[in-house]
């Protein structure tokens, strides 16, 4: 048994035929009726019966036509931001645009038309405008299949609660297909409601940048806007990525997140060591670490933070003069005449009497895990450590390096530099919205590290947050995923909402996520931590699978009509038969290469655990009411 009748919109209307013979009958009726020819009575009733047959198949017609005559599809439609603002009174509600939600005849619908020419059932414009239809055609000129979004005459503005969206969402979509468009409008929504913006943009859009400068105007305090570019330091903030952690260790996992992958972990196991050595030995003399110390003492030795450490621990346990004890002059005239072992040339006579001291003269029992860690460093091969943290110091030295150094290692007594220094705690009590351009185009290798690095400091605070039950919420949108991606990012994705960081993602395909992360089953992974997806075009195949197998599948009814004509070699034996076979089949909700054919702006998505809307963005244009204002003189 069939679950709903079939149905075929993709044809001549038919009933218009029977409606107007129809009129023509009611006509009569009428004309008999007025001349007496017929009994009266009869007469009406015929002529009502004829009225009522002309109603419902006029009925019919108008239906057949109105959905073939939305095969024009519908051109691209422009808002401002104040309309936007019309569109989204309640902030507990999130605004996707216009379109309907996707029921199985539509999909049904779809598959048919898939067999056909569709241009063959559009309509011309005077009947349009007869039937009422006002709706702006899409222009043959752009790109897409005008139909897909044409299954259903009737849209609406469509919306769906908040809370739907805590699980995170992916957009996914070709190049201009439509994700700035998309994100403009959750950017902008997320500025109205108050909540705290991190943007992490890749390529550095002009577009989008305004769009989030103009919700800020017209939403949020003036300085709540804050931008960071690499290539224009002088514009933006400073940005503290070491600032905020619990635990010390936090500082090295952060660094480890941007070093190369390497097949077995060691060099990374390596980097991670020499990192948290020199971290906990400036956590222990009460030096808040940063970049360029790191590399310092990373790159040049632990030397001077050890000698700092010794000292420090001597001048506790130590009675005061312990520099001119006897035990401490014998050492030192020992290591000055090359009587103790130097690990490195540069290493000072004093540092050498002072770890001698420290390993023979101090109990077991008195030692500290932090000073043996950095000796333990001390005492290393020189030339091995360097070779096992080669994967390391490339990365902090493009970190450190010029006016990048001081934008990401910002020094608080340079009081030439007014820029304010900003980490994510401040930026969150604050409630600021930061764009934050990586730059990418001329210098992808930087801008990976410091979107990593930015991820990983955020991965760090959504834990803070959870442990301390700070309220408060936070939408992070991450641009071009692919470039930026790494474990602390999954970390979000997978937990992040328990701490109120709340996620859009942006890609273009599958499989630059797999080249990113591995392989495609990593990449599927990741991706299953997005409970709602956006499928704008794209023309991957590997990714129109995963969007497909995301939606699932319905039932798309097959007819067969089979005919047969046979005749015998006698005069007049002669025979015909006509069969009509329909069939059900679970197929994809949406088929594939439909993906590959959306207009710009066009979606499919899956919201709600399972809800599927077909919908299209409105293109914001933050400052078209202000130009009309400039045009009519009035006020914006």
């Amino acid at each position: 048994m069939l679950v709903r009748p079939y149905e075929m919109p993709w044809r001549p209307a038919y009933e218009a035929w029977a409606a107007a013979a129809w009129l023509l009958g009611l006509l009569y009726f009428v004309y008999i009726t007025g001349s007496r020819a017929l009994f009266t009575p009869f007469a009406l009733t015929l002529s009502a019966f004829a009225m009522l047959m002309m109603i419902v198949r006029a009925r019919q017609a108008t239906r057949v036509l109105t959905v073939r005559a939305s095969l024009s599809g519908r051109a691209m439609q422009v808002i401002t931001t104040r309309r936007l603002g019309q569109l989204t009174p309640d902030p507990g509600m999130v605004f996707l645009g216009f379109g309907f939600e996707w029921q199985p005849l539509h999909s049904q619908r779809l598959y048919e038309l898939a067999k056909i020419d569709y241009k063959e059932y559009t309509l011309p414009p005077s009947l349009l405008s007869l039937l009422g239809y006002t709706v702006d055609p899409q222009p043959d000129a752009e790109i897409g299949m005008p139909f897909i979004h044409g299954v259903e005459p009737k849209e609406q503005p469509l919306y769906r609660p908040l809370q739907n969206f805590e699980g995170g969402t992916l957009l996914v979509g070709t190049t201009q297909a439509g994700k700035g468009v998309a994100l403009a409008t959750l950017l902008t929504q997320a500025i109205k409601r108050g909540d705290v913006v991190v943007f992490i943009d890749p390529k550095n859009s002009r577009r989008l940048k305004r769009v989030v400068q103009r919700a800020c105007e017209d939403y949020r305090q003036p300085d709540t806007f804050l931008e960071f570019h690499p290539a224009f330091p002088e514009v933006g903030v400073r940005l503290d990525f070491t600032f905020n952690w619990q635990k010390p260790t936090e500082i090295a996992s952060r660094l480890q997140s941007i070093m190369p992958a390497d097949k077995d972990g060691t060099f990374s196991a390596f980097g991670w060591d020499a990192v948290n050595v020199v971290v906990q030995g400036l956590v222990s003399l009460e030096d808040r670490p940063n970049l360029v110390k790191l590399i310092k003492y990373v790159a040049g030795g632990v030397e001077p933070v050890l000698e700092a450490s010794l000292t420090h621990f001597f001048d506790r346990i130590l009675p005061r003069g312990w520099r001119d004890s006897v035990e401490m002059r014998k050492l030192l005239q020992e290591a000055s005449r090359g009587q103790i072992r130097r690990p490195s040339e540069v290493t000072s006579t004093q540092l050498i009497a002072y770890v001698t001291y420290y390993e023979q003269q101090v109990p077991q029992n008195q030692h500290e895990r932090v000073i043996d860690d950095q000796i333990r460093v001390f005492r290393h091969n020189r030339e091995h450590y360097q070779k096992i943290t080669a994967s390391l110091l490339p990365i902090l030295s493009m970190l450190t390096s010029g006016d990048l150094g001081k934008s990401l290692s910002p020094d608080p007594f340079d009081l030439d530099d007014t820029r304010p220094i900003m980490n994510f705690e401040k930026i969150e009590r604050g409630r600021h919205v930061l764009y934050m351009c990586l730059d990418s185009l001329p210098d992808p290798s930087v801008a990976s590290a410091i979107g990593a690095l930015a991820l990983a400091d955020m991965a760090a605070r959504a834990g803070m947050r959870y442990n301390l039950d700070i309220q408060g919420r936070i939408t992070l949108v991450v641009d071009e995923v692919s470039n930026v991606i790494n474990k602390p990012l999954i970390e979000i994705l997978n937990k992040g909402a328990e701490g109120g960081i709340h996620s859009i993602c942006a890609m273009q395909t599958l499989a630059d996520l797999a080249n990113r992360l591995g392989s495609e089953d990593a990449a599927r992974m990741a991706l299953g931590n997005l409970n709602n997806l956006f499928a704008l075009r794209t023309k991957d195949r590997p990714t129109q699978d995963f969007v497909v197998e995301t939606f699932g599948k319905t039932g798309i009814h097959t007819m067969r009509v089979g005919r047969n004509l046979g005749a015998d070699t006698h005069l007049g034996d002669w025979s015909s038969g006509r069969s009509v076979q329909i069939t059900d089949a679970m197929e994809e909700r949406i088929p594939a290469d439909m993906l590959g054919k959306l207009p710009n702006l066009q979606y499919f998505a899956q919201v709600s655990g399972g809800r599927l809307i077909k919908g299209r963005f409105p293109i914001l244009n933050p400052d078209f009411d202000r130009a009309a204002a400039r045009t009519t003189g009035a006020q914006p």
